[in-house]
């Protein structure tokens, strides 16, 4: 049985170009399921990618995961795919730290090759559609059996391009959270690079006031929990730390960007 093949890109879905590597993936791989998580990311956005990568794949079955966001397309940057050294995954994409997060969440790479070269792309590769010609038959080869060594030339997984994240911290003295912004929804929250294990350390209690870069807010559960136009802190869907304000936008009245650092306090 084929396995599943999971697709993220930045492509959009006004072109054809989501719909291409299906077809391709589809005359490869004609038994494997292929799941899109999404094609509306952010053009050129690598590290919100891989963010979104990280989330998602632990509700998706193990199979391939074909991430494509490749601002670097037909330069010198490699293509890859990896396998994780937990739950048997195989992660197929740029070589840019796109793969990297979801192989940091899944005890790091196994293995790794280089599948610019692979026996499996098709003839002759574009030089500006590496989805289509690259990644999408990679993708499907290994879903529908292809070993990994025999995709691509083999290489140190120490040599991976990592994403560059920004670091969180807590000033105990001052019993202060230092946390930057690492992406927004399209309802204006506020994504935050704190995760559940470090927030319970920080004193923070549900239901509390807190202050954030000095405006008034509440650490709540849900949007409902705080009247309209109210900030509010909470635990999103991913166990991780997030702004937003009911029935508004956390990103505009904080008037944040990303790496913008957030200073948040009990009140």
């Amino acid at each position: 049985m084929a396995r599943p093949i999971t697709f993220l890109s930045d492509y959009g879905l006004e072109d054809d170009f989501v719909g291409v590597c299906h077809a391709v993936m589809a005359r490869i791989a004609p038994d494997a399921r292929v799941i899109d998580l999404t094609h509306g990311l952010a053009r050129h956005d690598v590290r919100s990618a891989a963010m979104v990568l990280r989330r998602s794949l632990p509700f998706c079955a193990p199979g391939v995961h074909l991430a494509v966001v490749d601002p670097g397309v037909g330069t010198a940057r490699r293509a890859i795919a990896l396998r994780t050294t937990e739950e048997d995954r195989l992660l197929v994409g740029p070589d840019n730290g796109l793969l990297s997060l979801a192989a940091q969440r899944f005890g790091g790479i196994a293995e790794v090759v280089d599948v610019t070269r692979s026996q499996h792309r098709l003839e002759p590769v574009s030089a500006t559609f590496h989805g289509r010609d690259l990644f999408a038959p990679v993708a499907a080869a290994l879903a529908g059996g292809a070993e990994l060594l025999e995709a691509g030339d083999p290489i140190d997984a120490d040599e991976i391009v990592r994403a560059d994240m920004p670091l969180a911290f807590l000033d105990a003295e001052a019993n202060e959270l230092f946390a930057h912004a690492v992406g927004f929804d399209r309802f204006g929250n506020v994504m935050l690079d704190v995760e559940h294990a470090e927030l319970t350390e920080s004193g923070f209690r549900l239901g509390h006031g807190v202050v954030v870069n000095d405006r008034a807010g509440v650490y709540a559960t849900t949007f409902a929990d705080v009247p309209a136009g109210q900030l509010l802190l909470y635990e999103d869907a991913y166990r991780t730390l997030a702004l937003a304000v009911n029935r508004g936008s956390a990103r505009e009245l904080l008037g944040v960007a990303i790496d913008d650092e957030l200073r948040i306090r009990p009140r």
